[in-house]
């Protein structure tokens, strides 16, 4: 009979020792598993630690920052509130400063100038005489020289009637427009005084105007001339017989450089059989216009003037207007530090505005009208820098009238020219000292002539 073995007991022996084995491999397992959790809990408070360390030294640092920032706010603040103590306290000064200043700027600012030039002239006459009280005796006058075939004469004169004296002033206006004012005077072509005791001559007007913006009201040269090309001359003008030259009452407008100007009317008018009238009847003001190139080193100025000659005289029996009319060409143009002027005029009419009135504007004819008288004149001019201190200057001039004869007679004025050299001398740019001399003729329609050589020393100190 087959034996069967029961297992019961030996498993119930295995049992506790397998369930030993049991928890004693998972208490082993369950070990392992606190160890890695403890040391995974030591790296987070290692971590946790450097990272409060960090916090507390960013604190740190961030503390000593704001500790920085607190001490520079504190020291701004101080700062600003000194500057706005200096402030304040610059404010107090500057304030009456800028009160004075803002009342001044509504004030017209004055100048003041001039020169005083002092002449020693020795002249030399071919025919005739002339009397001391002849204006050509002070400065060249081209119809004062003698031609009556007499015998030539020699004088000496000395004065300081050159010597003149501006005032201006200058006002900036709120609406951005400047207000100005110039006059001048000086002492030639006057009465009065004498050479035996004072020398006491009365003064001149030569200018008086007011300009606002680009107006100009009262007197001053004449708009058909051109004073930037007159040579620099001993004598107060220079190439006189030829010239365009006048002064003048006038309203002008200049823009750039265009310029028109309404101006006196005042001529002149030969009766028959020469001689001179003053005529002041027109009412048409003269027309008077230019315009003036400008560049670097040279100058070019272009001129007109349209007029009206009137002569209203029953004693005459005249009773008559004609229009007179002139064109010039004028110029300067540098050569370093040389420069050479010149200008070249035509016209009918224009009497007075030439030579110092050296031909009347019109003549009266046999029926009673009136007859233009022409000219046409032009002057040269070379200016030499011997050096810094020293210059010379020359000039060649000439004017031709055109006389209707066989109204004005032969006795009247056909032509005049002149020409002079000189040396001018400045050991300081304000003070000069010159000596020219001049040799100048005129002529009649008849043929008489006579010529003039003149020897001049001047002093003059500007300012």
């Amino acid at each position: 009979m087959q034996k069967t073995i029961s297992y019961q007991p030996l498993q119930r022996l295995l049992l506790p020792f397998a369930a030993a084995i049991f928890f004693a491999t998972s208490a082993l397992a369950d070990g392992d598993r606190v160890m890695e959790l403890e040391r995974r809990v030591a790296e987070l408070e290692s971590m946790v630690e450097a990272l409060l360390e960090d916090r507390q030294a960013a604190g740190a640092e961030a503390q000593a920052e704001a500790r920085q920032a607190s001490a520079a706010a504190g020291e701004a603040q101080a700062e600003a509130r000194a500057a706005r103590a200096e402030l304040a306290e610059l404010d107090e000064k500057v304030q009456p400063v800028v009160a004075a200043i803002e009342e001044e700027a509504g004030k017209p600012k004055f100048s003041y100038g001039g020169y005083i030039k002092s002449d020693l002239m020795v002249t030399d006459y071919s025919d005739g005489s002339v009397p001391g009280s002849s204006i050509g005796r002070d400065f060249f006058v081209p119809s004062t020289i003698p031609v009556d075939n007499g015998d030539g004469e020699t004088y000496l004169d000395w004065h300081a009637r050159q010597s003149r004296f501006h005032f201006a002033t200058n006002h900036a206006l709120a609406n951005g427009e400047e207000l100005a004012s110039y006059v001048e005077l000086d002492f030639l072509a006057t009465a009065g005084g004498n050479e035996r005791v004072s020398n006491s001559f009365s003064p001149r007007l030569r200018h008086a105007f007011v300009t606002y913006g680009n107006w100009l009201f009262g007197q001053t040269w004449n708009t058909f001339m051109d004073v930037a090309t007159l040579p620099e001359s001993v004598d107060f003008i220079g190439p006189t017989g030829s010239t365009t030259f006048g002064r003048e009452p006038m309203i002008r407008y200049t823009n750039g450089g265009f310029a028109i100007a309404l101006e006196n009317p005042e001529s002149t008018v030969t009766p028959i059989g020469g001689g001179r009238i003053d005529v002041d009847d027109s009412i048409v003001p003269d027309l008077a216009a230019r315009y003036t190139w400008k560049g670097e080193g040279w100058h070019l100025q272009l001129g007109g003037m349209l007029r009206q000659l009137s002569l209203d005289d029953s004693g005459l029996g005249v009773d008559d207007t004609v229009t007179g009319w002139g064109v010039s060409l004028s110029g300067k143009a540098m050569f370093g530090r040389d420069d050479v002027r010149w200008m070249i005029h035509t016209g009918d009419g224009m009497g007075r505005h030439i030579g110092l009135n050296f031909a009347n504007g019109a003549a009266i004819t046999t029926d009673g009208k009136l007859e233009a008288i022409g000219t046409t004149g032009a002057f040269v001019a070379y200016r030499h820098w011997w050096s810094q201190k020293w210059r010379s200057n020359a000039v060649l001039s000439y004017l031709e009238v055109d006389n209707p004869v066989r109204f004005t007679g032969t006795g009247v004025n056909e032509s005049n020219w002149s020409g002079q050299i000189n040396l001018l001398y400045s050991p300081t740019p304000p003070l000069s000292f010159g000596v020219e001399f001049l040799t100048a003729e005129r002529e009649l329609e008849n043929g008489l002539d006579g010529q003039m050589n003149r020897f001049q020393f001047t002093t003059k100190y500007a300012f």
